[in-house]
């Protein structure tokens, strides 16, 4: 008898265990208030979450309206911010921002895409800030049919912002994370001159497609400017331009890269700092002339910039 309970404690055990695994396995060991999920409930959870991935439902609060839209005091002080700086947008154009911005508010809830979610911030810290290249570069030459590559875009800034203003110019989104890229594929969907590429820069400047291609490397990313030359100097054709968006603390940055910046082929030509928006937070602009081609060399293989910068 002992012998027979000993045999029905141990199966219940063995049960367990193997309910326990089955959890595992599914990537939930959770107890929700005391009680286990059944594995029904985790099939339920999973395709939900499934769904959730792959459609976004767009909350269209901006551009389903367009006249209240372009009534709004704040995109009538965008306009004439970007008339100030010699950028004159057309209805369409501010439509297209409205468009954007619905967008990049309603992925932003399911990913990490910004954490500026104020209108009035998306409109200068995101928007003017990326055109805001116009007070380095001449409006005109980007109105030329010029090639731009944005190097790590994140949620397209600067490069998106610069295709709807400037039409003209064939604007290629760079990013490594490939959710990203599909946010990117649907906010540029209206516009002819866009596409986007996932891809590692230290990957991507290492193909022939791309190396050596481009009149205009822009990146906003967050990085030393020794590692971001190296990840956009190849980019760049001779004669082209890599343009840094910095801080107002730019110059502290520049004795260390300077050797990079020749290494890889570049000039540092001049560097705008300026004010910006309602916050009048400073930046700069760092315009990097490229005068000889990049060393094959470069750049090397991928985590290596980020982890030993050139020196």
């Amino acid at each position: 008898m002992n012998g027979a309970r000993g045999r029905d404690r141990q199966g219940c055990e063995n049960c367990h265990v193997e309910d326990h695994r089955k959890r595992q396995w599914n990537g939930i060991d959770a107890v929700n208030d005391g009680n286990f999920h059944t594995e029904e409930k985790i099939r339920e959870e999973r395709v939900e979450k499934e769904k959730k991935d792959r459609t976004i439902e767009v909350q269209y609060r901006y551009s389903a309206e367009p006249e209240i839209w372009l009534q709004n005091p704040l995109v009538e002080k965008f306009k004439r911010d970007c008339e100030e700086m010699g950028i004159l947008l057309s209805k369409e154009q501010l439509l297209q921002f409205a468009r954007y911005t619905d967008l990049l508010l309603s992925w932003n809830e399911v990913m990490n895409l910004t954490a500026i979610t104020e209108l009035s911030e998306i409109l200068d810290k995101h928007y003017l800030d990326s055109l805001s290249l116009v007070k380095a570069l001449d409006p005109a030459w980007l109105r030329s049919g010029i090639r731009m590559i944005d190097v790590g875009t994140g949620a397209g800034f600067p490069g998106l912002p610069i295709a709807i203003a400037f039409p003209e110019a064939e604007v290629l989104l760079m990013d490594s994370l490939n959710k990203r890229i599909r946010f990117l594929e649907e906010a540029a969907k209206p516009l002819s001159n866009v596409q986007a590429v996932h891809a590692r820069a230290e990957e991507l400047g290492r193909q022939k497609a791309y190396r050596g291609q481009f009149d205009l490397c822009c990146s906003r990313a967050v990085a030393d400017l020794r590692v971001l030359s190296e990840y956009c100097m190849p980019f760049v054709k001779k004669g082209g331009v890599f343009l840094s968006y910095k801080s107002e603390k730019a110059q502290e940055e520049i004795p260390a890269a300077a050797h990079a910046i020749a290494l890889l082929g570049g000039k540092l030509e001049r560097t705008e700092t300026f004010s910006l928006g309602e916050s009048a937070q400073q930046r700069s602009l760092l315009v990097i002339r490229k005068t000889k081609e990049t060393p094959n060399v470069y750049p090397r293989k991928a985590g290596m910039p980020a982890k030993e910068p050139i020196s």
